[in-house]
């Protein structure tokens, strides 16, 4: 549970029975009270001895309550979302998935109601929508701290709706909702199949649009997309700006890895670094979890983090695990072998001496790793996934026709000690139909 920013609390001493702590900003004192209190008690206890209360105050104000309600922008309805302190923009990983999502986002915190209203997000589960919507909440809390911010999910709008109705309190909720700055709702898609809720949530929405108070939503789907979803909502929704997030890219995998393991305080080599990204390629949830797996097996031994370990963290052995690729490692073999530079490999030059070492190794990327071809192609030098049909295809051809290149790529698989299981091997094996697609980008 330690982050780097636990080094910038300041215990203040104790008084009147109590130890205080100084926290930096709202989002880490609502953070640490509710999440990490009683870790805190118990440390504290442990060190004294004595039952002392550990209350955490910004700049030395005497502390508030133990609940977050007291701040309105940490969720004076909710108290099911907490905003992670780690969520910022500071430790949001940008790559060409997420690029659009996040100069929004950005766009927002800095003028909420003018950039873009409303923001709406999506994109698949553990992908980062999450994380962009409380680093806009942080930043416009940490530059206007009297902005009002409601952050709620859906399912929580909807739960406190229903009781409103059924409380005769329908005033207080549409107060509650709408004399607001900024209203963050996440997975608004379970707004689908509610017709009273869906009602509610469209006069909601023109209160605060009309007031030009910002809106920011997320969704698993675009608005079009949502099943069941009013024709009237699904317009207001594309009114702003409708930005897709993507799963990450192997670039961004691993400066995602990098920056999760350096805000957990973990030292991994680039060999493990490039093995969880290889391996784990669905999500960045996924990808912290993975961390976290390794991370607890460490802690069972003697707190050594090696490639070995790894692959037993993530359910893999040494015996059969086929090593985990990755694109620079085939780049690397395939330059040692050609005697040519990466800068040649990734650039536009076209001469042969070029083309069939770039081929050979979106060839064996495509045979021997998880990469779409819009990776493939993104690494040496943004090229279309055609390009990448076209040398995979190319390189196919020429090897039943030429024994040398045949041989080259024999030599450069036996380089790299290959060792792929026959299931992986047709899983990952490109398609000779999907292949054919004829390259106009190579021809140009």
């Amino acid at each position: 549970m330690c982050r780097q920013w636990f080094s910038e609390l300041e215990p203040l001493g104790i008084s009147n029975g109590a130890m205080r702590v100084r926290v930096g900003s709202p989002v880490q004192e609502g953070y640490l009270q509710r999440q990490c209190a009683a870790q805190f008690n118990e440390a504290l206890q442990a060190a004294t001895g004595r039952l002392i209360p550990v209350l955490f105050v910004r700049n030395g104000e005497h502390a508030a309550a133990t609940s977050t309600r007291t701040h309105p922008a940490l969720g004076t309805i909710c108290d099911d979302v907490v905003i992670s302190p780690d969520h910022s923009f500071e430790n949001f990983v940008v790559g060409p998935d997420n690029r659009l999502a996040h100069a929004a986002a950005l766009a927002v915190a800095n003028a909420p109601g003018q950039a873009y209203n409303p923001l709406f997000i999506h994109g698949g589960v553990g992908l980062g929508k999450t994380h962009l919507l409380q680093a806009v909440c942080q930043q416009v809390l940490n530059e206007s701290p009297d902005v009002t911010i409601l952050y709620v999910s859906c399912e929580r709008f909807t739960s406190l709706f229903i009781d409103s109705v059924q409380n005769g309190q329908c005033g207080a909720f549409r107060h509650r909702f709408r004399d607001l700055d900024v209203l963050v709702i996440d997975d608004i898609h379970f707004l689908a199949n509610r017709d009273r809720t869906q009602e509610e949530f469209f006069h909601t929405f023109n209160t605060l649009h009309q007031a030009r108070k910002q809106i920011i939503l997320s969704s698993d789907a675009k608005p079009d997309e949502i099943p069941d979803l009013e024709e009237r909502l699904v317009s207001r929704f594309n009114w702003g700006l409708v930005a897709e997030i993507t799963a990450p890219c192997y670039e961004t995998r691993l400066a995602i890895v990098a920056k999760k393991t350096k805000m957990r305080g973990l030292h991994l080599d680039d060999e493990i670094i490039e093995y969880i990204a290889a391996t784990v390629d669905r999500n960045i949830r996924e990808l912290e979890g993975a961390i976290t797996r390794i991370q607890g097996h460490a802690m069972l031994g003697d707190g050594t983090i090696d490639l070995a370990l790894a692959q037993r963290a993530l359910g893999v052995t040494q015996r059969d695990a086929p090593r985990a690729l990755t694109i620079p490692t085939i780049a690397d073999a395939v330059i040692t072998h050609y005697d040519v530079k990466l800068t040649d490999l990734q650039s536009k030059r076209r001469q042969r001496s070029i083309t069939l070492p770039r081929q050979v190794c979106m060839y064996l990327a495509r045979k021997h790793t998880r990469h779409s071809l819009v990776e493939i192609g993104g690494y040496f030098g943004g090229r279309d996934h055609t390009t990448v049909m076209h040398a995979v295809q190319a390189m196919e051809d020429r090897q039943r026709l030429y024994e040398q290149i045949r041989r080259d790529v024999s030599a450069i698989e036996a380089a790299l000690a290959i060792h792929t299981r026959p299931e992986q091997r047709q899983a990952h094996a490109p398609s000779l139909d999907d292949s054919a697609e004829h390259d106009t980008q190579h021809q140009r």
